[in-house]
């Protein structure tokens, strides 16, 4: 169809004749038809004709490339003559830079707020929400001076802090057209993200409008993004709590908040067992995938940098070349990750914050989730790193703990979330909220010296893994079994190249041969009934015991108890049986006489 037509109707100064019709029906970026969800959105943006424009889309799904199309369409159509773009991160600058090239759109990553103006040979700029903050003023100057269209990527983040929502609505109330971009879940808060229409709804709750949506779940059925399967973990986890009490559990039980969270600190310390054996089982799955994908790459997720350091090296030792590791305040962390991006040989990257959000590294098929932070947003952020389809039926590959929150998240990817204003709040859904999330930006600040406190009120004393399950689709498959048994490696072997629709046909297969497997056992003897007076006259014993011997050697006698566990293994003494007690017993009396 050969016509023309006024994209906008904003004056005789501005408003122009397109080319021939919807070119971008023809050609997006440099080649190739638009995805069908990008030529929707883009076609509602014509019809409407807004200033303010939100659109949400599933991470990997392509909302660079549709807000690069609205922005060529605008500069050709005579509507813009500057473009602005804010990104949540200084990598991200460069990343949007050189995509807004490949379709002919000059954009300065390197502006700073002291140049006042960037160079003639750019049609604009692309800077921080930070930056802008900083300096509303100055970027309110630069879109005054010319016909603004301003690109929020992840505009979520202009929430972020009060003063960051101030300066983005200062700075850019006078611009042309806004686009709003995000992949994220939002959150339930009190402050209004700038130019984000809310609307009420029967509950009473204020909750934000996007113009265009485009889930996981329908970017999946459209081939757009590659399944993601979880293998969550659980394990036994011990600690000694601030009170000098030490604990034991379960990783993933049903148990309080404050139980929950001491298990999974105790899962992700690197000193224990918990992280080697899932890296070890990531690996594994990293090897797999690469029979048929040979630059598969994998990422590790930290909570901070220390123990990225330590991943790392355990990684070294595991894979015999050196693991790359991303850390916020590195300057060169931009070129780090380009730099494994680039290289197919390289097998693993270990990140605080570097990656957590928008950057693109798209062979990362198989990530470990081995950080504290639990929000949904943050959640659905790491593991959009995973979800990038690049060549067909790729499948990622996601290890985590195996944590109600945690497991929740992944079963919920394919719900849309919108940000909602003045939520009421119980006491109860406040006490799910996650574990230690101020740690991540307690990361980016320092080393660990907020931490040196936590060290001294609590202690992780021993952690061990075991294959819980794996969650696809909304459903959990697998009936747990130790690290390398058969009914982990069932999963671990899955082929790296499946559609959806094969890879639950196959967790489905392997679940039914687990059950087939299973042995069915007879009825075993009743045991007998724990005698209660006796534990307690053996508990008391013992620990008049462990109090002589620390009279004798000037131990703490928390710290004899945690040798004879190391030396006898079980529980704490009031979770331990019988017998557990009564080797204690002996354990301590060889200790008398000098006897090992």
């Amino acid at each position: 169809m050969e016509q023309s037509e006024t994209l906008f109707d904003v004056g005789t100064d501005v408003g122009r004749s397109l080319p021939p019709v919807y070119p971008h029906r023809a050609a997006h970026g440099t080649a190739g038809t638009l995805r069908q969800w990008q030529q929707e959105a883009l076609d509602l943006y014509i019809q409407r004709r807004p200033k303010d424009f939100l659109a949400v889309a599933t991470p990997g799904a392509g909302k660079t490339t549709f807000a690069l199309r609205v922005a060529k369409l605008l500069v050709e159509s005579g509507e813009v003559n500057r473009i602005y773009v804010v990104a949540p991160t200084e990598h991200l600058k460069r990343q949007w830079a050189d995509a807004a090239g490949r379709v002919g759109l000059a954009l300065d990553p390197n502006f700073k707020n002291s140049d006042g103006r960037h160079g003639r040979q750019y049609i604009g700029v692309v800077v921080t929400y930070s930056q802008v903050a900083n300096k509303p003023a100055l970027h309110r100057n630069k879109t005054e001076a010319g016909r603004t269209l301003v690109i929020f990527d992840e505009i979520h983040h202009a929430g972020d802090a009060l003063s960051w929502g101030d300066g983005v609505r200062e700075a850019f109330d006078p611009a042309v057209r806004r686009l709003a971009l995000t992949g994220t879940p939002f959150r339930s808060d009190t402050s209004p993200i700038p130019f984000v229409d809310y609307v009420e709804d029967g509950d009473g709750v204020r909750r934000s409008k996007a113009d265009y949506a485009y889930t996981y779940g329908p970017a999946l059925k459209d081939r757009v993004v590659r399944p993601v399967v979880f293998m969550a973990y659980s394990g036994n986890m011990r600690w000694r709590t601030s009170t000098g009490e030490e604990m034991e559990a379960q990783l993933g039980a049903a148990a309080t908040k404050d139980i929950t969270n001491h298990a999974w600190r105790t899962a992700l310390n690197p000193e224990g067992e918990w992280i080697p054996s899932v890296l070890r089982a990531a690996h594994q799955r990293l090897l797999k995938v690469r029979d048929k994908i040979d630059d598969a790459g994998g990422l590790v997720i930290a909570t901070d940098h220390e123990t990225a350091r330590a991943y790392a090296a355990q990684l070294d030792a595991l894979t015999g070349q050196k693991t790359t590791v991303v850390l916020s305040d590195d300057k060169g962390a931009s070129n780090q990750i380009e730099a494994f991006s680039e290289d197919p040989s390289k097998l693993w990257m270990v990140a605080v914050r570097m990656v957590s959000e928008g950057v693109d590294v798209p062979r990362l098929c198989v990530g470990v989730y081995a950080t504290s932070t639990s929000t949904p947003l943050f959640f659905a952020q790491a593991v959009g790193r995973f979800v990038r389809l690049r060549k067909k039926a790729e499948v990622a590959s996601v290890f985590l703990p195996s944590v109600p929150v945690l497991t929740t998240l992944a079963n919920e990817m394919e719900q849309e979330r919108d940000h909602a204003l003045e939520v009421p709040r119980t006491a109860a859904e406040d006490s799910e909220e996650g574990l230690d999330d101020e740690l991540l930006d307690a990361a980016n600040r320092e080393e660990r010296g907020s931490d040196q406190l936590e060290r001294g009120e609590f202690a992780a004393l021993h952690s061990n893994a075991s294959f819980d399950k794996v969650l696809f689709d909304g459903a959990e498959f697998g009936l747990g079994g130790a690290m390398g048994s058969e009914e982990e490696l069932d999963f671990l072997g899955i082929p790296g190249l499946l559609e959806p629709e094969q890879v639950s046909t196959l967790l489905r297969q392997h679940q039914a041969d687990q059950l087939r497997r299973k042995p069915t056992t007879a009825t075993a003897p009743a045991e007998p009934v724990v005698d209660h007076r006796q534990l307690k006259t053996l508990r008391a014993t013992l620990n008049k015991s462990v109090s002589a011997y620390a009279a004798k050697t000037g131990m703490h006698q928390g710290s004899i108890h945690t040798k004879l566990r190391d030396a006898c293994g079980g529980p704490a003494v009031g979770q331990a049986t019988q017998a557990q007690l009564e080797e204690r017993l002996k354990k301590i009396q060889m200790w008398f006489v000098g006897r090992k």
